[in-house]
């Protein structure tokens, strides 16, 4: 499995996951032009891809979804109520492909697993996309309000984890947003701060984790320096071995390749003469 964020942030987000026979997005917080310059960037045909799958209804996650799926012919995966709320970016000609939250969704050589969140949205979830040939999973967190039982029971034993970030506490407090945004960003049903982050990914590590992403930034709020900061001091002192990166919001960042990882981080056997 490979892993790539194509870019993260509140003005859009879509990450890219591929196996040697299928390539999923997830997310089209772009405009169409903009998620097929980002996906040239990294070497992909946007009309190979084998499906467009949307979380929620807000427009960073939704912006290109209509366009994309029309131009490259996509199947278009999302919710009946994140459809109804979306009508204005689709003219009917899509091929939508309704999904829901209790059943995973099997896409080629990938079975993605969504489950809800408390995110403000009308129907939000997160997911897991897991190959179903290696076992190799892969953790996509962001927009989650807080970390719920069920999010911490549908992470787990995730190999690699993009991770809500979104802000630090001290910064959003001072920040220029008027209060009622300060409030949403920082209530139950916004966005996780540095420090939640940290703490959820302390409760999520294990042995085998490769990689986390720190994903969804707050652009004046945050700053990636400062949440690499935080959640990597908790991550060291786990003894995580892994890589830990911060998404960029205007290019994709380089492919996780996510089988490479894991063989890197299995114990070197002894060669006998």
């Amino acid at each position: 499995m490979r892993v790539t964020v194509l870019g993260s942030g509140s003005r859009g987000n879509a990450i890219l996951v591929e196996t040697e026979g299928t390539r999923v997005l997830v997310d089209a917080g772009f405009s169409g032009r903009d998620l097929e310059r980002r996906l040239l960037a990294v070497g992909v045909d946007p009309t190979t891809l084998a499906a467009l799958l949307i979380t929620h209804d807000h427009g960073d996650h939704t912006r290109g979804m209509g366009v994309a799926a029309r131009r490259w012919g996509v199947p278009l995966h999302l919710t009946d109520l994140t459809r109804n709320v979306c009508r204005a970016l689709l003219d009917g000609t899509e091929n939508v492909r309704p999904y829901t939250s209790a059943a995973p969704v099997e896409i080629g050589g990938l079975t993605v697993t969504p489950f809800l969140t408390v995110h403000d949205a009308v129907d939000p979830v997160a997911v897991t996309v897991t190959e179903t040939a290696t076992g190799e999973k892969l953790g996509i967190a962001t927009d989650l309000g807080r970390a719920t039982a069920t999010v911490r029971h549908a992470l787990q034993a995730c190999h690699v984890l993009v991770l809500e970030s979104n802000h630090d506490e001290i910064m959003l407090r001072e920040s220029h947003y008027p209060w009622s945004v300060k409030a949403r960003i920082g209530g139950s049903h916004g966005h996780l701060s540095n420090r939640a982050a940290a703490e959820l990914a302390r409760e999520l590590y294990h042995d085998e984790l490769c990689a986390v992403v720190l994903a969804h930034l707050s652009e004046n709020a945050n700053h990636p320096a400062l949440a690499h900061d935080v959640v990597g001091e908790t991550l060291e002192r786990l003894r995580y071995a892994g890589s830990l990166a911060v998404a960029p919001q205007e290019q994709p960042m380089e492919t996780i390749d996510v089988t490479r990882l894991r063989k890197l981080r299995l114990p070197q056997q002894m060669t006998l003469f």
